[in-house]
């Protein structure tokens, strides 16, 4: 219970940041945590991934990387 609130917490003081890319940044993290979860399953909690799990990471990584390297004007 207390882990959960902290974590609602922490979702609600990140998006005070004055940074004007921060959101796409907060949007990536998502991206790379779901990627760890799927690691930590796999190396900590000895549940291997399926078929949908990789389609679902690698279509989080794609994800992240058009939003962080994808080319801005201005």
């Amino acid at each position: 219970m207390i882990g959960g609130l902290i974590l609602i917490l922490y979702g609600i003081i990140a998006t005070f940041q004055q940074f004007p890319t921060f959101s796409r940044v907060y949007a990536a993290y998502g991206g790379v945590f779901i990627v760890m979860s799927v690691f930590w399953g796999w190396i900590v909690d000895r549940k291997s991934p399926d078929t949908y799990d990789i389609i679902g990471t690698l279509i989080c990584l794609i994800g992240v990387s058009i939003m962080l390297f994808a080319p801005r004007h201005g």
